[in-house]
């Protein structure tokens, strides 16, 4: 399967404080790359350098075999192939949700008023908010605002859509059906989907592949698709992260008796 990036022996972190070293990293086009690991591995960082939101310490990043921060044209034509959506939605909340999908294409193409318009509401419809375009983000549930995000990310018809904790805050039935929306936008459409998550169910139910980071590896210590990390790693930090579901399963099954 072709590559659609491809991190190679990045180097990183905050401040002086390293996160991420020697991290080597293949994104396949049309995949679903699920990028896990516990609270302080780097998830976000490395987010963040694929993103180009950060220039590595050390290593490279490139989009289809192009260093993005060999030019400032090569990371501006990066960015306008990507689409990007945000824990909490990141709406604007004085724009109703047609004029938030708007934005992008304000900004990347020359498109006339009315078929911007048309292009947005299209996106709108995609995710199921169409009848919801004039609303504003704090008139919708949390689930709305953050299919709306996914409107606005899929606007400029990326090959690449990235998103951050996308359940973050959603009950169980509205992540699952954002979840479904995923897979539907990534099988019908083609789009190649990295996705930072913690929740388990969504790890399994639309990724194709899994990247592990561990905190005191500052990287990845596993590769592979969650079934495989879950039932055969030898390693216990991979254990414990794929076993939560079963362990809590058991405390419940416990208090039952």
């Amino acid at each position: 399967m072709p590559l659609v990036m491809k991190v190679e022996n990045l180097e990183g972190g905050w401040d002086e404080q390293l996160v991420l070293k020697d991290v080597n990293l293949e994104v396949r086009k049309g995949e679903v790359l699920a990028i896990v690991g516990k609270s302080g591995c780097g998830k976000s960082t490395l987010m963040h350098y694929l993103l180009g939101l950060r220039k590595p310490w050390k290593g490279r990043v490139l989009f289809k075999d192009l260093d993005i921060w060999s030019s400032p044209e090569a990371l501006q034509r990066a960015r306008s192939k990507w689409g990007v959506t945000f824990q909490s939605g990141a709406l604007l909340g004085n724009l109703t949700l047609l004029e938030n999908v708007i934005l992008p294409l304000k900004e990347y193409t020359d498109l006339s008023e009315r078929d911007l318009r048309i292009v947005a509401y299209s996106k709108l419809d995609t995710v199921g908010l169409a009848d919801f375009a004039d609303s504003y983000p704090l008139e919708v549930s949390g689930g709305m605002q953050k299919r709306a995000g996914l409107a606005r990310a899929m606007a400029l018809d990326p090959e690449v859509l990235f998103f951050d904790e996308p359940s973050a805050g959603l009950d169980p039935v509205t992540s699952g059906s954002l979840d479904e929306l995923i897979i539907t936008i990534n099988s019908t459409l083609g789009t190649t989907v990295v996705i930072v998550t913690h929740e388990l169910a969504s790890i399994f139910a639309i990724s194709d592949r899994v990247v592990m980071l561990d905190p005191d590896e500052h990287g990845i210590i596993a590769v592979g698709t969650a079934a495989q990390l879950r039932d055969s790693s030898s390693d216990e930090r991979i254990r414990l992260f794929f076993g939560r579901n079963l362990a809590a399963k058991k405390r419940s099954d416990r208090k039952c008796r």
